[in-house]
């Protein structure tokens, strides 16, 4: 089995290289050639486009960031669908149920078998091998890749509902989101009435108030003021949107998501396209009348 991949991003390079002599061969592709290059040094064959990935490779895997580029590497005229080759196609980004839909609907008709399984646990995860991967697409042929799955990480296979494992991760991000945006809020408040930043995560972390804000990205990216835990509040933010378009849908009212939107989108416009979502901490240390800008 030849193994494709599409986009080596900060992502999709690590849990390609997972994937490094897990078949015949691994093709990948990325708009980015220096990306291609660094694998092609480790073992794979480079493409120059979507379709040509489509066009050698048995299973493709793609990690994008943006439903458009998606849709486009995928099912668009250049994507890998159109290769003639590739009979399971995996989206491994965070796209949503929709676009799972119409993914499912495009490749069934061109014979292609397709996964949505976005996955979480960042970078560190990625180059690890310990992600979780939330898993939906046909059981017959799951039992036949799922060895594929787990060099990346710990999946989940959530059913064969078209979807599925995009909604479970539109439910973990929400959760992650709201996590660090609430653990913001106190922080800046125990800040602001003298407490140690330091001593308070550590009691937090001993006590009922622990969360992965807590516990990860406050010890890594928020208390050194380094802010770069590794996931850029651009992407928190299209996730959030996604989450509350889709549970508009289904008539479910998200009020702490949409108070997270608001903060992602003040970061972004504060801090820019590159501000990681950790700046939410910076957010709520302004509006406590805190300089955010300080050293802790």
């Amino acid at each position: 089995m030849i193994i494709g991949f599409i986009g080596l991003g900060r992502m999709g390079a690590p849990m390609a290289a997972r994937l490094l002599g897990a078949g015949e061969g691994l093709v990948a592709y990325d708009v980015n050639r220096a990306a291609v290059d660094e694998l092609v040094a480790q073992g794979a064959t480079p493409a120059t486009s979507a379709k040509e990935v489509g066009a050698k490779a048995d299973i493709v895997f793609a990690s994008l960031p943006s439903l458009a580029i998606v849709e486009d590497s995928l099912i668009g005229p250049e994507g890998a669908a159109n290769g003639g080759r590739a009979r399971i196609i995996v989206d491994l980004s965070t796209s949503g149920s929709q676009l799972a839909i119409k993914l499912d609907k495009a490749l069934r008709e061109r014979g292609i078998v397709s996964f949505d399984s976005p996955v979480s646990g960042g970078i560190k995860g990625a180059r690890e091998g310990t992600l979780s991967l939330m898993v939906a697409g046909p059981e017959a042929e799951w039992a036949q890749v799922r060895h594929l799955f787990e060099r990346i990480g710990k999946p989940f296979y959530m059913g064969s509902t078209p979807g599925a494992g995009q909604t479970m991760k539109l439910v973990n991000n929400l959760l992650g989101a709201v996590a660090i945006a609430v653990t913001s809020e106190g922080m800046a408040m125990g800040i602001k009435a003298g407490l140690d930043p330091a001593r308070m995560i550590e009691v937090l972390n001993q006590s009922t108030g622990r969360n992965a804000a807590t516990q990860d990205k406050w010890p890594r990216a928020v208390l050194p003021r380094t802010f770069d835990f590794g996931f850029a509040a651009t992407l928190s933010l299209k996730d959030t949107r996604l989450m509350i378009d889709e549970a508009k849908a289904l008539d479910v009212p998200l009020p702490h998501g949409q108070a997270v939107l608001r903060m992602l989108e003040r970061v972004v416009e504060t801090y820019g396209q590159d501000a990681d979502f950790t700046a939410m901490a910076k957010i709520a240390e302004a509006d406590a009348g805190l300089d955010p800008e300080r050293a802790i």
